[in-house]
């Protein structure tokens, strides 16, 4: 776990970037810019400065629930670690509890929030959401599906804005039972 960004570096990388494309970096309007760009970082990746398994709470309460949960549309955004831009979107998570086990609904919006403030690929972000969920409350079974545009297909490359890449990572009883799972993505499809 990083403890803290080193901003006065990102600001001499940033000028020196701002060099490189033949800028002037104390010209009025760029001035601020790498404390900006550095700031902007320190926000964007704070997911390194805690850990995962401090988020999840676990309650146990007195009556069993062994449903489907779901929270769906949670935005997030994020930043691919292959080029630097960010990627944006929603995430759905559905668990089913084991016996008595239930998590805060708010923190499944939190862990995603943390490994979203990484460097990220979508397909490990939409991993680690799932297997963290599955280690620390042990439910019957996880589904994450992460749905996400990225600016590096949008801005660059192929230049192919309003895509969307879907991502999901299934776990437990989901892997198996495959009524649970058509049911999970029914709910996500269409309410």
């Amino acid at each position: 776990m990083i403890k803290k960004i080193d901003k006065e570096k990102i600001e001499k990388a940033v000028k020196e970037i701002l060099l490189a494309i033949g800028e002037d970096p104390d010209r009025e309007g760029l001035k601020n810019t790498p404390k900006r760009v550095a700031k902007f970082y320190e926000e964007a990746l704070s997911g390194y400065f805690q850990s995962p398994k401090d988020i999840l709470t676990v309650y146990y309460e007195t009556e069993e629930y062994s449903e489907v949960v779901l929270e769906k549309n949670i935005p997030f955004y994020s930043i691919c670690e292959h080029h630097l831009l960010p990627f944006f979107g929603k995430i759905h998570i559905s668990y089913i509890p084991n016996k008595k086990r239930l998590l805060g609904i708010s923190k499944l919006a939190r862990l995603v929030e943390l490994f979203s403030k990484r460097l990220q690929l979508q397909e490990r972000l939409t991993k680690h959401i799932a297997e963290t969920i599955m280690q620390k409350a042990k439910p019957l079974g996880v589904i994450v599906v992460c749905e996400a545009e990225h600016l590096c297909l949008s801005m660059r490359g192929v230049k192919k804005p309003g895509h969307k890449i879907i991502t999901s990572c299934m776990r437990g009883i989901f892997l198996r039972d495959l009524r649970a799972r058509m049911e999970v993505l029914e709910l996500i499809k269409n309410t």
